[in-house]
């Protein structure tokens, strides 16, 4: 990857983690990694108490598509296995649990909840 896509994504996840806390969630973890299944950009606590799993695609302009055509099936199913590490990390957390993917194209933030 790239040192302007590197900056890029972690622009995006500042913008997306920001816009859950305005929202009243509270990040609780960004950049989680288990080292045999992957990461999870923004692990946070919304305001009823469910953890929310997020991934974030951030793209400077639609040139190569939306940010939401890089979230395949296959990328979900990542996301679930990389969550269940988080949750089995974290013993303790709230059993409620969602994911969530995010866009971000230029300035511009979507949050798509609950994807899969």
């Amino acid at each position: 990857m790239s040192l302007a896509n590197r900056a890029r994504g972690g622009f995006g996840e500042d913008m997306v983690s920001r816009w859950y806390e305005r929202h009243g969630y509270r990040v609780i973890d960004r950049n989680w990694r288990d080292g045999r299944r992957g990461e999870i950009d923004i692990v946070a606590s919304s305001p009823d108490g469910v953890i929310v799993f997020c991934e974030v695609k951030a793209r400077a302009s639609a040139a190569f598509g939306h940010p939401f055509e890089a979230i395949t099936p296959t990328k979900v199913a990542r996301i679930r296995r990389v969550a269940a590490a988080w949750l089995s990390a974290h013993p303790g957390a709230p059993s409620g649990v969602r994911l969530d993917a995010a866009a971000v194209l230029g300035v511009e933030i979507e949050v798509r909840e609950g994807i899969g």
